[in-house]
């Protein structure tokens, strides 16, 4: 009765409903409430205001931004294990004040330490969005996130902001304006960037490549990321920590771009990446098992997609995750 006198504006949506809606749905207030932003109050004095915010801005100094980063990196290992839906209030209030405290700074010694942490945010933020298919939320967030790495003059971030936001062009439909997006992407970043970013991008030019519907750029890509990637067990890179890339992840990606090509070598690389894979990725677990039943299906082995199927199912309502759920429900409709 709420959800229909609330959707035909007969009831006024309260905060406490809101906040319980906006955790459950995985939106933003705005979305939620479906309006913008109220409009600025004018002061009588607004440059002592101004001149107040750009002295604060001045003062963040290398505590602060750690601070910033740190909150990041926390929210970052919420969003594997849990999911997205419930971290909106705090990504939105995290990216809002990332985005306050660069907004008036002035010098680019205070700005790019800044820039720096926000792009890494917004690029979270926008595979939230992505996940919780919100993907007008997403692009915004690739777009702030592209800004941000340029004011750093970052252009590791700034490839990898351009390449996910390619994913955004795959799942509207694009795939073919995603290459193109992730091989300019590589040219951004040239031969500057680290080896686990290059493989990064050799892989996601490949997926992009699959959905694309161009299996030999897809299988080169694919072999140019299994020749950069770095060897041993780490998966993060100091200049990079946004970039989860290792053997292991690199297997699981390989997998999920053989069952997107419909090839039956598919099975090996995912079973072996699903038997090392760290328990902690709950999402990414979640997209695994949709690989693998994707994977059978492609051999007619309709039982073992079933099981996969419903191990997916039950990650992905763990984790919230809308895009897996969408995935999930794809290919049950082919059993």
């Amino acid at each position: 009765m709420y959800v229909s006198e609330w959707e035909n504006g007969k009831r006024t949506l309260s905060d406490r409903y809101a906040a319980i809606l906006r955790k459950l749905l995985g939106v933003t207030d705005a979305e939620l409430r479906d309006s913008g932003p109220a409009p600025a109050v004018p002061s009588a004095d607004g440059y002592d205001e101004l001149l107040s915010r750009i002295d604060a801005a001045g003062s963040v100094g290398a505590p602060m931004v750690k601070a910033f980063n740190d909150q990041t990196e926390l929210l970052r290992t919420m969003d594997r294990q849990m999911g997205a839906a419930g971290l909106v209030d705090q990504m939105t209030g995290h990216l809002a004040a990332l985005e306050d405290a660069l907004n008036f700074a002035v010098l680019p010694a205070a700005r790019q330490p800044v820039a720096l942490a926000l792009a890494g945010a917004s690029t979270l933020a926008a595979w939230q969005a992505i996940d919780s298919g919100a993907v007008e939320r997403a692009w915004r967030h690739y777009e702030l996130a592209k800004r941000a790495a340029r004011d750093a003059e970052a252009p590791m971030y700034l490839a990898h902001a351009m390449a996910e936001q390619a994913y955004v062009l795959g799942e509207a439909g694009r795939p073919a304006l995603g290459v193109d997006l992730v091989r300019d992407a590589q040219r951004t970043v040239g031969r500057s960037g680290s080896a686990r970013l290059r493989a990064w991008l050799y892989a996601a030019e490949a997926e992009m490549c699959a959905y694309a519907g161009l299996p030999d750029d897809c299988r080169r890509a694919l072999d140019a990321a299994v020749s950069a990637i770095p060897p041993g067990p780490e998966d993060r890179d100091p200049d990079m920590l946004s970039i989860f890339l290792n053997g292991v992840h690199l297997t699981r990606w390989q997998g999920n771009v053989l069952a997107l090509l419909g090839d039956g070598d598919a099975v090996t690389s995912l079973y072996g990446a699903l038997e090392r894979m760290d328990p902690t990725f709950v999402r990414a677990r979640a997209g695994l098992h949709t690989d693998l039943a994707h994977a059978h299906l492609t051999r007619a082995e309709y039982d073992d997609a079933h099981t996969h199927l419903r191990q997916a199912r039950l990650l992905a309502s763990r984790t919230g995750s809308v895009r897996q759920r969408r995935r999930v429900d794809m290919l049950s409709a082919r059993l």
